[in-house]
């Protein structure tokens, strides 16, 4: 099936995808704390995508996050993904869910979810990225951790090359993922990131819209606010 020419909700939600710069990936409660006030600080901010990622098995913690997450994402005309599983992502009118190397696959993911909700994959070598375009039906991949983190714990850092390798081969969207912040922005922009996916950088700031208007300015900075093709 080819989901560009997918229509209403699903060519709504890729046309989103498509523009999208800034991924904030943020859990339930995050430090603790209800995930309002974060979430409304980054995404005045600039965020674009947001995602509840939550790995704890409390299902009314992550149900009543998930309210919140998708009040939001409605006030800002952004997606709103769930991490890992497409039956809660289905369950709770999310817009697409992210899945890892050891999750469910893509086809598996695509039975559950349907044609007009989005599909995340991560990736973290050359031949995973090479595996999953041969393989398809995602709509876009991360790639990363580009440096070590402590949210992908026992992960090593794949560094700027695999950032290049995907900016030269894969057609679709992809978010450079991984240890970002101000500091080292604007190096995975000149790898060839058009797109980018941080957690702690917004997570932890002490003023997460000031930090994700920071990391939106750095794309002006090098030229790469327009990302080419998808």
């Amino acid at each position: 099936m080819d989901y560009g020419t997918a229509s209403g909700a699903g060519a709504l939600r890729r046309e989103r995808l498509r523009t999208a710069r800034l991924y904030f990936v943020c859990d339930a409660m995050p430090n603790g704390d209800d995930p309002e006030p974060l979430l409304r600080s980054a995404l005045d901010g600039g965020v674009d995508i947001i995602q509840l990622r939550e790995k704890s098995n409390d299902r009314r913690l992550i149900d009543r996050a998930a309210q919140t997450f998708r009040r939001l994402a409605d006030t800002y005309a952004v997606p709103f993904l769930i991490n890992d599983d497409p039956e809660i992502a289905v369950q709770v009118g999310a817009d697409g869910v992210h899945v890892g190397q050891d999750d469910i696959s893509i086809e598996e993911a695509r039975g559950i979810v349907g044609s007009e909700m989005l599909i995340g994959l991560s990736t973290h070598s050359e031949d995973q990225v090479r595996s999953a375009l041969e393989t398809g039906g995602m709509d876009y991949l991360s790639t990363g951790p580009v440096w070590e983190t402590p949210t992908k714990e026992g992960r090593p850092a794949t560094g700027l090359d695999l950032v290049s390798f995907a900016a030269r081969t894969v057609p679709l969207p992809f978010f450079a993922i991984g240890g970002i912040d101000a500091s080292n922005v604007e190096d995975v922009l000149q790898a060839g990131a058009r797109r980018l996916c941080v957690v702690r950088a917004i997570r932890d700031s002490a003023d997460p819209a000031a930090t994700a208007a920071s990391l939106r300015r750095a794309f002006a900075s090098v030229g790469s606010e327009v990302a080419p093709g998808g």
